[in-house]
């Protein structure tokens, strides 16, 4: 078997119109298609992220609370790569968006930080 790439990543959100809000008009990502699904009462809204990747956004009715944290076994977090780390927290902070204090990764010597999305969903921007 051959992997060519990442072809996208699901996140099941509680609240539809905030995820959506936040993840395209604060995140920037484009929307491709959005479907309502009657039959799971469920919307599906596909992200593109840069003309490379795609997030899948799901609603469900009363979806269950996530119940690990970062460092529980499993997806730890999902991080977007920026040209500039401190504009990218800049930006955010002006978004009304809670990040962490900006950190250096030891083995690249690379700057990142870490954010959360409307569900608390941990993600990351890590500068190039």
């Amino acid at each position: 078997m051959k992997i060519n790439k990442i072809h996208h990543i699901a996140v099941i959100c509680s609240d539809y119109q905030k995820s959506k809000d936040f993840y395209v008009r604060i995140l920037g990502l484009t929307p491709i298609n959005e479907v309502y699904r009657a039959e799971r009462d469920s919307y599906k809204l596909d992200l593109e992220v840069n003309g490379q990747y795609q997030i899948e956004l799901f609603s469900f009715p009363d979806p269950a609370v996530r119940p690990s944290y970062p460092e529980a076994a499993g997806l730890r977090h999902l991080a977007f790569e920026v040209d500039d780390i401190e504009e990218a927290v800049q930006y955010m902070t002006s978004h009304q968006v809670n990040v962490e204090a900006t950190r250096v990764d030891p083995v690249t010597n690379k700057k990142f930080t870490f954010f959360a999305d409307p569900d608390g969903l941990p993600l990351e921007l890590y500068e190039r």
